[in-house]
């Protein structure tokens, strides 16, 4: 299974989303909230996002936003 890292923020419905769904699916992730991680912050901005949710997956390109259709390929 991939390592999976969910970066979020408090008050985010788009992480809430994405949460939701991989735990309903019975997803192992891990969550980094920068609001809790601030230096979480640096290192998103550095990779491009402006945004969370950010998801990383080992063999899966990191994604910003909540996308069905790429979170639907993690449930195997």
């Amino acid at each position: 299974m991939a390592n999976i890292t969910l970066y979020t923020k408090n008050g985010c419905p788009q992480c809430r989303m994405t949460k939701h769904f991989l735990e309903t699916h019975n997803i192992t992730f891990s969550e980094h909230n920068i609001n809790d991680e601030p230096q979480y912050i640096d290192y998103l901005k550095e990779k491009g996002f402006q945004a969370v949710p950010v998801l990383e997956a080992d063999g899966v390109e990191s994604f910003s936003g909540f996308r069905p259709a790429e979170l639907q390929k993690l449930a195997f």
